[in-house]
């Protein structure tokens, strides 16, 4: 397979294919049903080296859901998942995972710190305590993302950017090679976005692969350099400069989604 090539922390995709082994990211007959209705269908994707990459689509076109699916998080009616030529459930110490903030108890009593170094265990080994060798690295993330000074912070205690910023942390100290993030700019605040945008710019100089969902089509150019126009199915991926036109944007929000069978059995 070969893929569109750009250096890593350049805006700009190149015009030109270059072979360069497995993608981060490989998705082939990705089919989800919720209640025997499917929300993703038939899904193939392969994510190019390196970069950012917006999932894009309507309320209920199964952008989150694809996240999940590709975690384990939500069963697949079919379908397989790679990440580096692996199926997914070999290589999740190279995964790293940032969840919309609704999903997460806030309630739970541990500070913002102890988060962040629960994105060290893939390193630490469950049951094993965290060194302090480990604690610095989770203090780094959090000085990356400015939360230094809210580290003893019991989570529940922070606003939803700094919320945002906290678990933005976790999936850094991860050290992962292939992230997904969903909806990392929904609902904070401008210093938070300039935030998490030069986390993603920074991941993305370092030649990380990083996938959002993302719902801001005015900012998709901006912020990213290939996308994922989703409904259902795949309407059309590659270069935002190829993919973000009035055209494939109709397609993708003109209405219901597109159409699937009605009911789907799992395999």
């Amino acid at each position: 397979m070969q893929y569109l090539w750009r250096t890593p922390g350049s805006r700009t995709a190149p015009e030109e294919a270059s072979p360069i082994g497995p993608p981060p990211l490989e998705i082939r007959g990705l089919t989800v049903a919720y209640h025997r209705r499917p929300v993703l269908w038939n899904v193939d994707y392969a994510a190019p080296p390196g970069g950012l990459i917006a999932v894009v689509g309507p309320n209920g076109a199964g952008k989150s859901t694809l996240i999940k699916a590709c975690l384990g998080l939500v069963p697949r009616v079919s379908g397989a998942v790679e990440v580096f030529g692996r199926p997914i459930a070999k290589q999740r110490r190279l995964i790293g995972y940032v969840p919309q903030r609704e999903s997460v108890d806030w309630d739970f009593p541990v500070s913002a710190l102890d988060v962040v170094a629960m994105g060290r265990y893939g390193k630490i080994g469950w049951f094993r305590p965290v060194t302090r060798a480990h604690k610095e690295a989770a203090l780094h993330a959090l000085e990356r993302v400015g939360m230094a000074d809210f580290a003893k912070r019991q989570i529940g205690q922070l606003s939803g950017g700094q919320q945002q910023r906290v678990f933005l942390a976790r999936a850094l100290a991860q050290e992962a090679q292939l992230y997904f993030m969903d909806e990392p700019f929904a609902g904070v605040d401008a210093a938070t976005e300039r935030a998490v945008l030069q986390v993603l710019r920074d991941l993305d100089a370092a030649g990380r692969t990083v996938i959002c969902v993302h719902h801001d089509l005015q900012t998709v150019s901006d912020y990213f350099d290939h996308a994922l126009l989703l409904n259902t199915r795949v309407v059309a991926q590659g270069p935002v400069g190829r993919v973000m036109t009035p055209d494939l944007l109709s397609r993708t929000y003109g209405g219901r989604p597109m159409p699937a069978p009605a009911a789907v059995e799992a395999s």
